[in-house]
């Protein structure tokens, strides 16, 4: 009598049929937490496009770094196939290519409409710089702008004198530095333990990432810059994309833009639901205008280098957003 398993094996020999192959499933990894921004957006394509591909594809969210993955490393690793699909902060991307830290450059993007609008302008060249590493774009989400968590209030200009900050990219890092802080460039999900050590004093943040990690714990003063409101970029390696029937690469493009359609009305409301969180938990807010001026006259030099290094097509980026 032939047991259950070699009876199927018998079956599929006799009739030539092959046992229905596993569904796919996709992993799209963010360094941030459920709660950011950038945690939303990825929880929301996962959701819509597991359910647009009705069956024929499951996309899994993974928050918090997984598997040790940072922003800065995920062109890479989604190039090279160990994972299917990120979202990146965009400044940590920098080093691949100038206009990935487009979106980052300081006092260029205060709001997220400004943010809106530079990405109708840029998005091509999103879309090609990521075409060229084998990458296609799924969507973009906008971050709340940026301003600077301390252990201590900033009163004026003279308390960035030797802070020791965290900044989260090369024109932070040489805005920070000219304005006299002492930065330190590092990935968010590797903020929080050297700030217990004591090794950081501050982080420059938004309000939203800042929330979403308990930053108020640590530090409970946030000062007011709107130093830039940048994107995070979502995308998948262009392979994995093309071998998925038609139907499903289809689901995939509604998903990312009911995606972003999603973050660009959510940011709408975010900025006072963070205000609100953090002064539930005891953060100060205040914005001091002469520590903004100081960064401000520290940034331009660092916008003057982005354009070069970006040449025409960033210098025509640059005209045509500031033309409106």
């Amino acid at each position: 009598m032939l047991t259950r398993r070699p009876l199927l094996a018998s079956l599929l020999a006799v009739t030539g049929a092959r046992p229905a192959a596993a569904e796919p499933t996709w992993t799209l990894a963010t360094e941030y937490p459920r709660t950011a921004m950038p945690g939303e957006g990825v929880a929301h394509f996962a959701a819509a496009a597991t359910r647009l591909a009705a069956g024929a594809l499951t996309v899994t969210p993974g928050f918090d770094a997984p598997n040790g993955l940072r922003s800065a490393a995920m062109l890479r690793a989604v190039a090279e196939g160990r994972i299917e699909a990120a979202d990146a902060f965009t400044g940590a991307l920098g080093g691949e290519a100038a206009i990935f830290q487009l979106s980052a450059l300081p006092f260029l993007t205060a709001s997220a409409a400004d943010t809106e609008r530079l990405l109708r302008v840029a998005r091509p060249a999103y879309r090609a710089a990521l075409a060229a590493r084998g990458l296609t774009l799924l969507y973009a989400t906008p971050w709340p702008a940026s301003g600077i968590w301390s252990r201590r209030p900033l009163p004026d200009a003279a308390a960035l004198q030797g802070l020791k900050i965290r900044t989260y990219d090369a024109a932070s890092t040489a805005v920070m530095r000219a304005a006299g802080a002492t930065p330190a460039q590092i990935s968010f999900a590797d903020a929080a333990p050297r700030l217990r050590s004591g090794e950081l004093d501050a982080v420059l943040s938004s309000g939203d990432g800042g929330a979403g990690a308990r930053l108020w714990e640590i530090l409970p003063h946030f000062t007011v810059l709107d130093y830039a409101s940048p994107l995070s970029l979502a995308f998948c390696a262009t392979a994995a994309l093309d071998a998925l029937p038609a139907a499903v690469r289809e689901a995939l493009a509604a998903a990312g833009g009911e995606t972003e359609a999603r973050q660009f009305v959510a940011i709408g409301t975010r900025l006072a639901e963070n205000e609100t969180r953090m002064r539930t938990n005891g953060v100060t807010i205040g914005a001091i205008p002469a520590l903004r001026a100081a960064l401000t006259e520290a940034a331009a030099p660092v916008i003057a280098d982005w354009e070069t290094r970006a040449g025409a097509e960033g210098t025509a980026i640059l005209a045509a957003y500031r033309a409106g």
